[in-house]
């Protein structure tokens, strides 16, 4: 238990261990799980669980608190690492009213089998008063779920965001400290999560706008007391103008054909004063790739023919970067092959929901060769008049 103001405390739980969420997010730095009592003069709130395995940390925290009665169990998303708990926590307390929206309502009875008779279905700007203390509900739909919502304690001036502003982070800190390495993790966190729902922040960061907020307290994470670091972080990570100068060159290399076209692409950007970040797809962390593609210019996906495709590798690169649909304003694909193949109807396929403009496509037979390298070249002038017409000086 962790005090944020007079009565507001943070009870939920650190998973100092967790690797891998949702079986593809990594999570090098653990996380938590935020779960937060509000207590009035009249009535008392909790504003979501924990998931299942930690379910024992957020109910000792509120024995050793003494709490015997919770009147409202306010359910922001209805995925499990928040609402896992809930069936233990409304056992616990057989009066509480499980205040949700109606969206969320209907997925915690699929999920859960919540019983319907628990609920108390709220609208969007909806309050209600704990006695001293007030809730104002605020419904911000895919972020990064369609039925999310956040909870704004009006005398308090705190904003309980849910997952938006949050990050993976394993910390003692209750609030951001360290500030480099929290918004590192709270990138990695937009970049995974909350990117290809970007259109939808920008309209829910608005909806917040008007609200007087002293803190940001997400559901994943370190709590924020200068709330306008992290709105101002979220804002430039969503400003599809505002893109760096930088190509992510990300390639797989079976027998050193492709990786000399990488070599010579990434030294010939280097020398047009293009920064680059190239990854190795068969080791690199997919979250940094993730997080680089948040404000990076272009992409070069590069791999050889693998089966006549895609080596698997890069498959995955591209499908992930078309589930992400980052703001890159251009792409460019290169690869090597050994007789035939259809990569690039296979890419073109893979990246259907892109909108950067697809470059022409460079694919040599065997190893590079003067030719070859020409080529390249003009790929990287190519690469350099698109930086000028897209980042800005």
């Amino acid at each position: 238990m962790r005090q944020v103001k007079p009565d507001v405390f943070e009870v939920g739980a650190i998973d100092w261990d967790r690797r891998l969420f949702d079986e593809i997010v990594p999570l090098p730095d653990g996380t938590s799980y935020n779960s937060y009592l509000i207590k009035g003069s009249e009535k008392t709130a909790l504003i979501d669980t924990v998931d299942p395995p930690k379910c024992d940390v957020l109910l000792t925290n509120l024995a050793e608190m003494g709490i015997t009665k919770i009147d409202y169990v306010i359910s922001h998303h209805a995925e499990q690492d928040h609402s896992g708990s809930l069936p233990d926590v409304l056992a616990i307390f057989p009066d509480a009213k499980l205040v949700t929206n109606n969206k969320c309502k209907g997925m915690l009875i699929d999920l859960l089998e919540i019983d319907e008779q628990r609920f108390m279905v709220v609208e969007d700007a909806q309050e209600i008063s704990l006695g001293n203390k007030t809730l104002k509900f605020i419904l911000t739909p895919w972020v990064h779920w369609p039925e999310t919502m956040c909870t704004y304690l009006r005398e308090d001036k705190i904003l309980f965001s849910c997952d938006f502003f949050g990050s993976h982070l394993a910390t003692t800190d209750l609030f951001a400290v360290d500030i480099d390495k929290v918004l590192e993790c709270n990138k990695r966190y937009y970049a995974e999560i909350m990117m290809p729902f970007r259109t939808i922040i920008t309209k829910n960061i608005e909806k917040i706008k008007p609200l007087d907020i002293d803190i940001i307290a997400p559901s994943h994470g370190p709590l924020y007391n200068e709330p306008k670091l992290i709105i101002d972080a979220y804002k430039k990570w969503i400003d599809e103008n505002d893109v760096a100068n930088k190509v992510i060159v990300a390639y797989v290399s079976m027998h050193g054909s492709t990786r000399k076209m990488v070599d010579h692409l990434v030294t010939a950007l280097m020398n047009r004063g293009i920064g680059v970040q190239q990854f190795d797809l068969v080791t690199a962390d997919v979250g940094k790739l993730a997080i680089e593609t948040v404000d990076a210019a272009g992409i070069v996906l590069a791999s050889p023919t693998f089966l006549t495709a895609l080596h698997p590798a890069a498959a995955y690169a591209a499908f992930l970067v078309n589930a992400l649909r980052p703001k890159t304003k251009y792409m460019a694909f290169m690869g090597s092959f050994g007789w035939a193949g259809k990569v690039l109807d296979q890419l073109k396929q893979m990246l259907s929901t892109t909108k950067a403009e697809l470059l022409e496509p460079l694919v040599i037979k065997g190893v590079p060769k003067a030719d070859d390298y020409t080529k390249i070249d003009q790929l990287a002038d190519k690469i350099a008049e698109k930086h000028k017409e897209f980042v800005k000086v």
